[in-house]
Parts: C-alpha cells; structure tokens; sequence
C-alpha cells in the first residue's frame, strides 16, 4: 500500500478538526515540528526499533515535542503510535498542507526541467497550468538533467510527462508488449 494512501485518511481527519475550531495555521505549526522531530535520525531509529515499547516511543517523543505540544497534539501522537504510523508524520503534514492550499483554492505544482529555465518561461507554465486547473498555481521549480530534454510537472494528482525521459520510457514499454 503507498504512504499516501495511509497517510491521508489521518491529514484529513485533522484538517477538519482544524477547520471546525479555526486552528489551520495552529495545527501546520504543530504538524512541522513534529514532523521535524519524526525526520531526526535518532528518532527515526527509536521508532522502528524492536528495543523499545509503544509506550517507550510514545514518551521520548512527546518529552522531545516539550510543553508547548498541547493535549490535541499529544492525542495525535498517541494515537499515530498506537497504530505504527508515527513515521508518517511527515507524510501525514505534507498532505495536510495539500489540503489546506486546495481549499484555499491553491494548487502547488512542482517543475522539474532538464535546463534551467528563464522566470518568462516559468511564468507561461504557470499560466497555462492556472488555465488548465483553473485555479492559483504556486510553482516549484527544480532542475534534473537525467530527464534529458524537455519537463516534468505534478500537479495536484496530475503529473504531465514531457520530458525525452519520460518518452523513451514509453517508448520501451510499448516495444516490450
């Protein structure tokens, strides 16, 4: 099963608590800090250790998180732990965020070109991905030369292939057949 499947039924459950008392930018804040402490090394390595009991994970990881981690927060964590999953934490976060720039109308789209590109091109992508989408769309922008020409975008659930990369792979999976 992939993370995000397990990971958004938990984003989504708190983004609703979140909208009914008015803490978006509250639970963001708490989702990156824990996610933050989840992603540590060590951390990492005291939650999937067999050495350690739930209640052992449970406890280092919320004295890490300090006062300032309400009971909401300490809920959420118990409960991530009670089930295995604290180490989706950041997965959990990512997809709150998604759910948060979606209603609020945004649409987080990520670039990935060959070359560099210039902001006026940039800038066109954007614009014709907010014509597409018709809604605001925030770009990221990165480079990867292993996609030889061309760009990849993803967008929301949409992910546009138009990288030599990408056709070449398509086109070895179509002489496979």
């Amino acid at each position: 099963m992939e993370i995000v499947t397990i990971a958004r039924p938990y984003a989504e459950a708190l983004y609703r608590l979140a909208s009914q008392k008015g803490a978006l930018a509250d639970w963001s804040r708490k989702l990156e800090m824990a996610s933050a402490v989840a992603s540590d090394a060590t951390m990492h390595d005291v939650i999937s250790s067999p050495k350690f009991t739930r209640a052992d994970v449970e406890r280092v990881f919320l004295d890490v998180m300090g006062k300032d981690f309400d009971e909401e927060g300490q809920n959420l964590i118990r409960l991530l732990v009670e089930n295995g999953r604290l180490a989706l934490l950041p997965d959990i976060a990512a997809q709150f965020e998604k759910l948060k720039a979606e209603q609020s109308g945004l649409l987080e789209a990520a670039i990935c070109s060959a070359f560099p590109l210039s902001d006026e091109q940039v800038k066109e992508m954007v614009g014709m991905l907010e014509k597409r989408f018709a809604r605001k769309v925030t770009a990221q922008v990165s480079v990867d030369p292993e996609l030889i020409g061309g760009v990849k975008i993803n967008a929301g659930d949409v992910v546009i292939d138009a990288s030599v990369r990408g056709q070449l792979n398509n086109m070895t999976f179509a002489l496979k057949r």
